[in-house]
């Protein structure tokens, strides 16, 4: 049974449509990474799957007594607000100190519970946002470019991390990625949104595509062609065009 499936759904914000007719599924246990050029509507769907925003036409079908934990591209805490890793976990009020300890556990920072918020790094900072979402005990865990700001070893320690939390819970995992190595190396499936889905398949069917070998090529020259993809091509089901889109211009121009 699926944990939620997505059948023709159309989300708009007044008369612009950001998704049109997107229909997908995330089974148990298995992490699919979504990704897509800038505002090819990856954060709305995400909304959508949480209940933040209503779909104008189709449906989202969730498995009963669906837990969805949820970690957001950032979070702003005013710095001269006195507040530890525990009791930002605590908010507001529900879970208890052993659930916090067990969640720091499991996001990989089990000694930040005393630790005021304002000390953390960007890494610790998102792997606290990971334990909070793990408080509820997630089917499904959402990540919304979780490792935005942090740099690729402290990209590539926070996805290692959900590998170990996929094992030790069990919980399906739906992330957007904008790093190509995260989404080869970390993911069951790739989803390839455009403002609907342009195509998806394993990553080892998507990388063997000749649409994408000609589209990334190997080695650096092709990760720094995916910052002028336009996207503008005619979608092919066979194909999955993958597209970072974050830092596009500092990425663009340091490969010039």
């Amino acid at each position: 049974m699926n944990l939620i499936s997505v059948n023709g759904m159309s989300v708009g914000y007044g008369a612009n449509t950001v998704l049109r007719n997107v229909s997908l599924s995330i089974q148990p246990g298995e992490i699919v990474t979504i990704v897509g050029p800038n505002g090819s509507g990856k954060t709305t769907l995400l909304r959508a799957l949480i209940g933040a925003v209503q779909p104008a036409s189709g449906e989202i079908v969730r498995a009963p007594d669906l837990r969805i934990g949820y970690v957001p591209q950032k979070l702003h805490i005013d710095p001269t607000l006195p507040i530890t890793v525990e009791r930002f976990l605590r908010l507001p009020g529900g879970p208890s100190k052993a659930d916090c300890r067990q969640a720091l556990e499991q996001a990989g920072v089990p000694n930040l519970s005393q630790r005021q918020m304002s000390s953390l790094s960007g890494g610790q900072f998102q792997r606290v946002l990971l334990a909070r979402a793990l408080i509820e005990k997630p089917d499904l865990l959402l990540l919304d470019e979780a490792t935005q700001g942090l740099d690729q070893p402290g990209s590539a320690a926070f996805y290692l991390q959900i590998e170990r939390v996929r094992q030790s819970t069990g919980c399906a995992v739906l992330m957007i990625s904008h790093e190509l190595h995260v989404v080869m190396s970390a993911s069951d499936r790739v989803i390839c949104l455009n403002g609907h889905v342009c195509c998806e398949g394993t990553p080892e069917i998507v990388s063997a595509a000749p649409e994408y070998r000609a589209l990334f090529g190997t080695g650096t020259g092709g990760a720094l062609a995916l910052y002028r993809h336009e996207h503008d091509h005619a979608h092919d089901e066979s194909c999955d065009h993958d597209h970072p889109h974050h830092d596009h211009t500092k990425k663009t121009e340091a490969a010039e």
